[in-house]
């Protein structure tokens, strides 16, 4: 029996996001405009420099399930947090947006709950430094079998191809609600990310999976390959729904033996974080409620509009509103 619309696993990670300029960022050795993994020590000395933070519930996956539930659909996620005071305000903040978080903090052991800082710069781009902390343990014993199998749509995120253990509780989360007449995706997450696991992407995409968001810079890195047309093309033949955000030049939906290029309205961003993960909220919100595609992904693009208008990587108004407003409603 169906309990959730959309269920999602991946790393549980409280954002902490502060602005600074492009000297900071040279000064303090951060790489603009990626997501860098970085120790625990590097965390703490970055966490001090940062002024201003704004604290928030985060992670890929945890933000597009949290948007979809802001959407008003039931949603679930399943993520690792420690019994510590940041496991504990993350937990308890996904409840409060409205999306169960399913399970208990871990008691115990020395690995924290995962933090990411963020620093804005003044044209938008946000540089990531991540401390996975306990989010790299998530195997397959946190994963509930009701909740995997009581969700409509289950979404997978990348970084957690990491470990082994990620891997073998993704295969079977996707396996449990497959078999339970749902439908199973991933995000792609980052190119660095497929490159470290290519062959495990590419096996997962073509035998376990009905669908795959990703931007074009990792769909390319699928087929290591600079022509996105090859790419798009590969991988649609490989998954029924393909959906490729990019950027200013808008997103691309192959499926249900159509193809759709859909234009975006240029925005300057005041923050790109969450751009693709509120992206996919609005996609899978329109997929989950029986939209047409065309449609799925104007209601993606709006959510990511809105997202990169404040900080924060979940938004911040009513989007069923906006989608009233844009006719999609």
């Amino acid at each position: 029996m169906t309990k959730y619309k959309l269920a999602g696993i991946g790393n549980a990670v409280v954002d902490v996001i502060s602005h600074a300029d492009d000297s900071f960022l040279d000064l303090m050795g951060i790489e603009k405009g990626i997501m860098q993994l970085i120790e625990r020590d590097r965390g703490e000395v970055l966490y001090g420099a940062m002024k201003e933070r704004l604290q928030t519930p985060g992670g890929a996956v945890a933000n597009t399930v949290a948007g979809v539930g802001a959407l008003g659909l039931p949603t679930a996620f399943i993520g690792r947090v420690h019994d510590d005071s940041l496991g504990k305000f993350y937990a308890q903040s996904m409840q409060d947006s409205g999306t169960d978080f399913v399970n208990t903090p871990v008691t115990g052991g020395d690995l924290p709950t995962s933090r990411s800082m963020i620093f804005v710069s003044p044209d938008g781009e946000r540089s990531m430094n991540t401390y996975l902390g306990i989010s790299t343990e998530l195997g397959p014993n946190d994963v509930p079998q009701d909740v995997a199998a009581g969700a409509e749509i289950m979404f997978l995120e990348g970084y957690l191809f990491d470990k082994d253990k990620g891997k073998e509780a993704f295969r079977q989360a996707s396996r449990t609600t497959r078999a339970a007449g749902g439908i199973s995706g991933i995000a792609i997450s980052d190119p660095f990310c497929v490159d470290r696991h290519r062959p495990d992407f590419l096996d997962m995409i073509d035998n376990e999976l009905d669908y795959v968001i990703g931007n074009e810079h990792e769909i390319k890195s699928l087929f290591e390959t600079d022509d996105l047309e090859a790419a798009l093309a590969k991988t649609a033949a490989m998954v029924p729904l393909m959906v490729c955000t990019r950027s200013g030049d808008g997103v691309t939906i192959i499926g249900r033996g159509e193809r759709h290029d859909i234009p975006v309205d240029l925005v300057t961003p005041v923050d790109a974080t969450g751009a693709g993960d509120q992206f996919a909220a609005g996609f899978i919100y329109g997929l989950a409620t029986g939209r047409d595609l065309a449609t799925c992904g104007r209601m993606g693009n709006l959510c990511a509009a809105e997202v990169i208008s404040h900080i924060g990587p979940r938004p911040q108004i009513d989007m069923k509103r906006e989608f009233v407003a844009a006719g999609l409603e």
